[in-house]
């Protein structure tokens, strides 16, 4: 599974193939974008079918890489770096570090330095950028980009790689534009050699957007953005703990001087009660609205408020709208003890996330590629991410789509703004909206709703309850809370639960109506007779492997008990993430960033006692995604999983890559094991086997992470992940309950009336259990494909494995296909 071709195993004849359009960066990478549509960016190929590359692994050879950061820092820019350099080495290229931005470029000397292998070691769990990153007035006028274009030819560089926001990219365009005048140019004035010049005929220029707020039109996710969420949720959580003691209400001040990604992501994650955004400012009477809408909120027993303020909030005659003048109208008119928080460069700071580590891994793979097969008639190209599909888009193209944004917010035209920004922050702005600013109805559905979890616990569960709570409360319907699974549901542990009674559910983790992994199936008389005593004519569950296959239990038991003909509907739950029908469960990104917060700190002591190699267990049963998403976020150098078997003679290799290792300045290991991947092969065992066959060379220590992995507080994507499915959930639970609604009695037999609800790529789709049952391995409690595995061979290539990469599949270079909103450019 893991010879290292280079090693041992360089006659076996080994041979991997990667397909570098695997189903991109984890799925959860559409995380806080999701669509009932696949894709805001449709696209037209326009590319033919890309070259084979027989030897990926000597495409580069002859050629070299620049990699520079520019702009403002974002957290996962490091991950970015790590990537471009690791793989131009495994293609043969050379790859230069250039400090300091463009600055660094134009400045040369010190300034461009060739990388290697072991110097981008221990980047991926810092922030900002390790090389450095400078506003540049010099590469602004023709002479600076002069010399950064001779700079570049005298040491063979014709590819360059920038990691920027949309300003850092037209720059890179521009100097591209140029490059061939600027090389006749530097021949005439002698700055160069004619026999130099030709050589460096043409500059490949390729962009990942590094970017905390998310204003690059074509990505789904730039890089920095889900780390700044995280800086932003660990204040809001902390300020509410006081604000509850003291009864205070809160204004925090987020970036977003030209986009309120971050502030409306916020304001679902936190449960907010209000959010000023730049691209929907309020109606003129927001005073008026805001106040009565913080009263009602401690009308209804809650002992704070939270109020979320984008840098660039204004009002609808573009006026700025300041946390100052908020706090000032609050305590005019309210009386209440308020205050105000600036978060300011801190939500720059700190460790990259999973996700952000992951992305930029990722985006860096495909910029080399991008880079290596582009020709002179190759336009500049932006690295993205769309849905989860790793995707190449005309830099400039996206650069005026993210610039009508900001045109149409200063015409006035906020709708177009809104819709520009395209359809998953409409998503976001929507629910928000309904959860914020809708009130409950008097006159009642005459429904009652029952929301349960079942499995075992996973951080956002709560969330999920909240959202499913309010908004059936919205639709007019009754709701139950139902506590301890299917046990307490044939225990009759019902209650019906108000809108204040899921209060501040959205930070906590856990389960708080309790969960069990008992299956219903026993306790089939009681369950009929609760559901029928209680009047319960639709049933959400929330949970794992457990909710189901328990819910598949119900639909069986239909045949026998009239009472289970209601519509049921699953929303996957799990830390696992091996539920069928889902990309995706609530929970897996909180284990995910735990596993990869301990993996730094074990990392760091490895670095310190230098040569040793840490075996590190994690949950997830059958199922790898863990392993292997950590295994990605931490820089592992193998993640042992159940999907991808091994044998004693991958092992072996394994211990011999980590003796070749231990030569080299990174004298420290780190191995990941998913805890059912082998009976045989148990923790104990590979750490036995490391022991003694490392003896002399390294030490080896275990470590089994346990149950630490279902705790803690979600992480911001479980938070709206958990919102937006429950919402979806109850709108989709209404229309059912109409449709199979016969003279006031509900009967629901058909297929589609019990459904998981999954994240398919972009798509939340509602698909029949019974029609899950053939995509699932009972036996081992996972699906039969899942798409998480095609990533695996990233990590084998960044850990320095030497295997042969296929590039027949990479992505294509599309266009963004442009609607036309009222004579503007939409995406």
């Amino acid at each position: 599974m893991w010879a290292p071709l280079d090693l041992s195993a360089v006659g076996s004849g080994l041979f991997i193939s990667v397909s570098l359009t695997f189903a991109a960066v984890v799925f959860f990478f559409t995380f806080y974008s999701f669509s009932e549509e696949k894709g805001e960016q449709q696209a037209r190929r326009m590319s033919q079918n890309p070259v084979k590359h027989e030897h990926a692994d000597t495409m580069g050879i002859g050629r070299a890489i620049a990699v520079l950061t520019s702009g403002g820092d974002a957290q996962g820019m490091n991950a970015a770096v790590r990537g471009v350099v690791r793989v131009g080495i495994y293609t043969g290229a050379k790859v230069y570090f250039v400090h300091e931005g463009y600055q660094g470029l134009v400045d040369g000397g010190d300034n461009i330095k060739e990388a290697t292998w072991e110097s981008v070691s221990m980047m991926l769990q810092l922030g900002g950028t390790v090389i450095g990153s400078a506003r540049c007035q010099d590469f602004r006028t023709r002479e600076g980009r002069l010399k950064a274009a001779r700079n570049l030819v005298k040491r063979g560089i014709t590819n360059l790689c920038v990691i920027g926001g949309d300003g850092s990219l037209t720059g890179a365009d521009t100097f591209r534009a140029e490059w061939s005048n600027l090389l006749q140019e530097l021949v005439k004035a002698g700055g160069i050699t004619l026999e130099e010049a030709k050589k460096s005929s043409h500059l490949n220029i390729v962009g990942m957007v590094g970017s905390i707020d998310n204003d690059f039109c074509g990505t789904d996710m730039t890089i920095g953005t889900d780390s700044a969420l995280h800086r932003i949720m660990e204040i809001v959580d902390a300020i509410t703990t006081t604000a509850q003691s003291h009864q205070r209400t809160f204004v925090l001040e987020v970036m977003g001087r030209h986009c309120g990604y971050l502030a409306l992501v916020t304001a679902l994650a936190s449960g907010a009660d209000w959010v000023f955004i730049p691209e929907s400012p309020p109606e003129d009477d927001w005073e008026e609205h805001l106040c009565r809408r913080l009263t009602e909120t401690r009308t209804r027993g809650s002992r704070l408020n939270i109020i979320i303020v984008a840098e660039g909030a204004i009002d609808k005659h573009g006026k700025p709208i300041t946390s100052e003048d908020i706090k000032t109208l609050v305590v005019k008119r309210l009386g209440y003890d308020t205050r105000v928080t600036i978060l300011g460069h801190v939500q720059r700071g700190g460790t990259p996330s999973a996700f952000d580590r992951i992305l930029g891994s990722r985006m860096g793979v495909e910029a080399v590629m991008a880079l290596l097969e582009g020709t002179p008639d190759t336009p500049a190209c932006v690295v993205s991410l769309s849905g989860n599909q790793a995707i190449r888009l005309p830099l400039m193209e996206c650069v005026q789509v993210t610039k009508d944004v900001t045109t149409a917010m200063n015409e006035g035209r906020f709708d177009d703004a809104l819709k520009l920004r395209g359809r998953s922050f409409q998503n976001n702005w929507n629910v928000y909206k309904i959860l914020a600013h809708v009130r409950p109805p008097s006159a009642k559905s005459g429904y009652n709703l029952a929301v349960m979890n079942v499995g075992a616990p996973a951080a956002g569960m709560n969330a999920a309850v909240r959202s499913t709570v309010r908004i059936g409360l919205i639709h007019g319907h009754r709701m139950l809370a139902v506590h301890d699974g299917f046990e307490g549901l044939a225990e009759r542990k019902i209650e019906e639960i108000g809108w204040g009674g899921v209060g501040g559910w959205t930070g906590k983790g856990g389960s708080s109506l309790g969960t069990k992994r008992t299956l219903p199936k026993k306790y089939f008389e009681q369950i009929s007779t609760t559901i029928a005593d209680f009047n319960i004519h639709g049933l959400i569950i929330i949970g794992g492997f457990e909710a189901f296959t328990g819910s598949l239990e119900l639909i069986e038991g239909r045949a026998k008990y009239e009472e289970l003909c209601i519509p049921i509907c699953v929303i996957p739950a799990t830390v696992s993430n091996n539920v069928p029908g889902s990309d995706f469960s609530i929970g897996a990104d909180t284990a995910l960033n735990t596993i990869t917060a301990t993996c730094d700190r074990i990392k760091q002591s490895a670095a310190g006692t230098k040569r040793r190699v840490f075996i590190i267990e994690t949950m997830g049963g059958y199922c790898g995604y863990l392993a292997t998403m950590a295994g990605l976020a931490a820089g592992a150098d193998a993640a042992y999983v159940y999907e991808d078997p091994f044998n004693i003679h991958d092992l072996e290799a394994n211990v011999e890559h980590l003796t070749e290792k231990m030569k080299t300045t990174v004298k420290r290991g780190l191995i990941l094991r998913n805890e059912k991947c082998n009976e045989n092969y148990t923790t104990e065992f590979i750490y036995n086997l490391y022991s003694e066959e490392g003896k002399g060379i390294f030490d080896t220590r275990k470590n089994v992470l346990g149950h630490m992995q279902q705790g803690g507080s979600p992480t911001p994507f479980d938070r709206n992940f958990g919102t937006k499915m429950g919402a979806k959930a109850v709108a989709w639970m209404s229309g059912k309950i109409k449709e199979c609604s016969r003279h006031g009695r509900i009967f629901a037999n058909t297929a589609d009336s019990a459904c998981l609800l999954g994240m398919r790529r972009r798509a939340l789709v509602f698909q029949p259990l019974a029609e899950l049952k053939e995509q699932t391995d009972f036996e081992h409690r996972i699906p039969k494909e899942q798409w998480w595995l095609k990533l695996r061979p990233i990590l084998k290539i960044l850990a320095k494995y030497k295997i042969d990469l296929d590039t027949s599949e990479t992505a294509h270079l599309e266009h963004i296909t442009r609607k036309r909103v009222s004579g503007e450019g939409a995406l």
